[in-house]
């Protein structure tokens, strides 16, 4: 469910959202939900100093129901 609603906040913030891919993680300490955007959006989804991200981690945080659930923003570029 929290993929799915991530998903949809992201893909109304980036002009390309047929290339926005949110991937579940599960590790020791909680879930990771990664979140991929085409690399001309990248700097939409962090926004200016970062508030727009921060915003996508606390809705997050309240629709984890109290479950440790970490946001990362990955950029594709520095991956090639």
């Amino acid at each position: 469910m929290l993929e799915e609603a991530l998903e949809h906040l992201v893909k109304g913030i980036v002009d390309h959202d047929g290339d926005v891919v949110v991937r579940r993680k599960n590790v020791r300490y909680g879930d990771v939900l990664e979140v991929r955007v085409h690399p001309e959006d990248l700097g939409r989804v962090i926004g200016r100093r970062g508030r727009t991200a921060s915003a996508l981690r606390t809705v997050m945080g309240a629709l984890s129901g109290g479950d440790n659930v970490r946001v990362d923003i990955v950029d594709t570029d520095r991956l090639r």
